[in-house]
């Protein structure tokens, strides 16, 4: 990395920190802290955060996280800086923040809670702290600045008789995040002693393939520091111990575990370059491996690790055999799908099971880089809305152009305010999805659902998908301003999205969203009726029931059926702007069926079957959560004559037959 690119680095951070900050009303520390870890959590780094800002007479925190497949508590402190490529983070400043980070920790512990305004985001922090403490997990300390820190890295210690790990995250660490072709940075592993092992010949493949036997110790541990970093290029997630496959899997090591290299299939990983040694006995052994991804084994991986830590499984005897994939970096992109695709045999994968290089996010990339959005200022000036399909495009597009007035020009046919990546792509579908609780769960298990939710059935990405995909990003973004407006503390993106939920429920989702696409902006009608809105929905999401806290209430479909069951209609100036049947997103002609038959066989079928069979799946636990949420809903359009759409109408036939299979019965 040279200076220039890092000082460019630095200058787009901070344009674009600003310009978060004065679009989200935010303060720039605020705003950095949350681009900061959006970009942790898509690397794997954390899970579940939480931002929420505290500074009292020795502790500072400006939020905190929970790493459930690492069974870590993480806090994060911020220090911004205006100008990072001049000013530079001295060592005492770094082990001052880090030290009042710790003591916030104690104090927690101590009942800090029981001080803190109850109504505030900050009580809700220190509450979930504390509960966390009590159950003795690993505690990270993170540093997170733009300035380039003058210690890169602090040694492990421990604090009341937890162990504490710290992270800095400095701004050449950032910028390495950023441009790394893998996103998260390389996982390099040595092993002591080296792992005999046997390659193919070299040839002109462009990879080269060894097989070894990997001590199911070492791998255990290696999840344990770097968690799913190491599965970056995996097909899917961790499926816990509910398949048939991690239970075997868990059974196998507490059991017999002599016999688990005989019934594993073992893992298939990557790497850009291992080192080998000659064994004296002949033969080949690998010392190092560089830049490694687990592809396939992921389940194999995360079970050897939980049933050390939580089962006390004896590993000293387990071993498991490895497929390792030596890709060169030019073809590591082209080769690695395929391999995940093919080499797993435990469990189905699908097409959707890949992110940045799925056909989806590929195609509305290459669409959105062909339309113009109107100009609407009265310049005259079309723009593009930037999608941007993998980490840093945005910033490595504006490189290319190399003079100022190049990239002045490329700012203002690509504002930064119009760029969105794939985790704003899901948060927009989902809130106007009316599944405002994913969004809530965060940037990566939001996007996580997203693509699990596509299945293998993408939508067909075409010019109209992308305008009414642009139409949701802008009313999302406009309610956010709205609800900033409001100044109501904490929660401001649950908040948004459980009110933009609610606003396309009621309105039967009829927002006309070619019309915003139009206008690049929403009607005073639904600003309007947005502002009303809101007020009632953040009344529902900062009271949760039964006794838990914000954070985790905003998560549950439990809250967004309480959001349902507030008491709000359309206003009548807005009625008129809606359109006549729902907006759906945009099919090509080859998906499309004889929907009219689908969609009369569910409204012969009464509302209060759908109402009764939604109360009855509440009761009972027998569907899934969106299911129930489907069958209120049919039964709400039905009552109002609201139209159907053919997708609902299919989905609604399934969950009937399903509920009927499993003991509920209509009404004679």
């Amino acid at each position: 990395m040279t200076l220039p690119e890092l000082n460019t680095y630095a200058q787009a951070l901070v344009a674009e920190v600003l310009a978060t900050a004065e679009t989200e009303n935010l303060t720039a520390p605020e705003a950095f802290t949350r681009r900061v870890l959006d970009d942790l959590e898509q690397a794997g780094e954390v899970e579940n955060t939480f931002l929420a800002y505290h500074r009292a007479h020795g502790v500072e925190v400006s939020g905190y996280g929970s790493n459930d497949s690492l069974g870590t508590l993480d806090l994060f402190v911020t220090a911004f800086s205006l100008q990072p490529s001049e000013d530079r983070l001295p060592r005492t400043q770094a082990e001052t923040l880090l030290k009042r980070l710790a003591t916030f920790a104690k104090r927690c512990a101590d009942g800090l809670a029981r001080d803190i305004d109850e109504s505030s985001d900050v009580h809700d922090m220190c509450t979930a702290v504390e509960k966390a403490l009590a159950e003795g997990p690993r505690l990270r300390l993170f540093l997170l600045t733009d300035m380039n820190s003058s210690v890169p890295a602090l040694p492990p210690a421990e604090v009341d008789g937890l162990a504490v790990t710290y992270e800095i995250w400095d701004l050449q660490r950032l910028h390495r995040l950023t441009t790394s072709g893998t996103f998260s940075e390389p996982i390099h592993v040595d092993f002591d002693p080296p792992i005999p092992c046997v390659s193919t010949p070299p040839g002109d493949r462009g990879y080269t393939v060894m097989l070894a036997m990997v001590p199911g110790q070492d791998l255990s541990d290696l999840y344990g520091l770097c968690g799913t970093r190491l599965l970056e290029l995996n097909v899917r997630s961790f499926l816990q111990t509910k398949g048939g496959v991690n239970r075997g899997i868990r059974d196998t090591l507490l059991n017999s575990p002599d016999d688990f290299l005989a019934y594993n299939n073992g893992i298939t990983a990557t790497a850009s370059e291992v080192d080998l040694v000659q064994l004296a006995k002949g033969g080949r052994a690998i010392s190092r491996i560089r830049d490694l991804q687990i592809v396939n084994g992921g389940q194999t991986t995360a079970s050897l690790h939980y049933a050390r830590t939580r089962d006390k499984a004896d590993l000293s005897r387990v071993w498991v055999q490895m497929k390792l994939n030596v890709v060169s970096p030019d073809r590591v992109h082209e080769i690695v799908p395929q391999i995940s695709r093919y080499s797993n045999t435990q469990n189905k994968v699908t097409l959707a099971d890949f992110s940045s290089n799925h056909p989806f996010h590929i195609a509305v990339e290459k669409v959105t880089r062909s339309i113009w959005a109107p100009a609407v200022d009265g310049s005259g000036q079309e723009t593009r809305w930037f999608y941007e399909r993998a980490r840093g495009q945005y910033t490595d597009a504006l490189a290319l152009e190399r003079t100022p007035t190049n990239q002045r020009r490329f700012k203002a046919l690509n504002p930064l305010s119009q760029k969105f990546t794939k985790a704003d792509l899901a948060k927009y579908v989902h809130a106007h999805g009316q599944l405002p609780h994913y969004v809530s769960r965060g940037a990566e298990k939001n996007f996580r659902e997203f693509m699990l939710n596509m299945g293998e059935t993408p939508p067909a990405v075409d010019v109209a998908y992308c305008q009414r995909l642009i139409a949701k990003a802008i009313l999302f973004k406009a309610a956010d301003r709205v609800v900033a407006a409001r100044n109501f503390g904490g929660y401001k993106i649950n908040i948004v999205a459980y009110t933009v939920a609610r606003l396309v429920e009621a309105s039967g989702r009829r927002i006309d969203l070619d019309r915003i696409w139009r206008e690049q902006g929403l009607s005073r009608a639904l600003t309007a009726a947005i502002d009303d809105l809101c007020v009632p929905v953040r009344e529902v999401v900062v009271h949760p029931l039964r006794g838990t806290h914000v954070g985790e209430w905003a998560k549950r479909v439990e809250c967004w059926e309480a959001v349902l069951d507030v008491a709000w209609a359309v206003p009548d100036d807005l009625a008129e702007e809606l359109t006549r049947a729902p907006v759906e997103d945009i099919v090509s002609i080859s998906d499309q069926r004889d929907e009219s038959a689908t969609i009369a066989e569910v409204e012969q079928i009464p509302a209060e079957d759908w109402l009764a069979v939604a109360r009855w799946s509440k009761e009972t636990q027998n569907l899934e959560p969106w299911q129930r949420q489907l069958a209120a809903s049919i039964g709400r359009y039905i009552s109002s004559d609201t139209e159907i759409s053919d997708k609902q109408a299919t989905q609604a036939l399934q969950l009937m037959v399903e509920a009927e299979q499993l003991g509920f019965r209509r009404s004679e």
